[in-house]
């Protein structure tokens, strides 16, 4: 069973944005740079200092520049997969559609985005290996 490990919303203004969730919620949150394409890390639940979640259930998230196009504006979930490749394969074979190629995330692994047969965009990750 592939688990759903991080979620992902819009921001139209990044610092507010922030600091909605983190004055309302106390999340954390770590706002990257334009070599990361302006994303915010929102830390949820106290992690370790690999930054690995230490309450089982528990799921961090992330915040990004709401685009133009309405599909990329709702809230949507990222599943975990042992092989991406083999995923989006499943993913088409089961009547859903890819949005675009898979792509690296520097330090994450990879990832890619689909529609399923519902017309909700959600994105699958196969995380780069944990190291000892």
């Amino acid at each position: 069973m592939d688990p759903v490990v991080h979620f992902e919303m819009a921001y139209t203004d990044r610092q507010r944005a922030a600091d909605f969730y983190s004055k309302t919620f106390g999340w954390k949150a770590q706002i990257l740079g334009p070599e990361m394409g302006n994303y915010v890390v929102m830390q949820t639940s106290e992690t370790d200092d690999k930054g690995m979640i230490q309450k089982p259930g528990a799921i961090n998230g992330g915040l990004y520049e709401k685009p133009a196009d309405p599909m990329g504006q709702a809230p949507s979930v990222v599943i975990a997969v042992e092989d991406i490749d083999a995923a989006l394969r499943k993913i088409t074979a089961n009547g859903g559609r890819t949005l675009g190629e898979p792509m690296a995330i520097p330090g994450v692994g990879t990832y890619a985005s689909f529609i399923d047969t519902e017309g909700n965009r959600v994105s699958v990750l196969q995380p780069l290996p944990m190291q000892a």
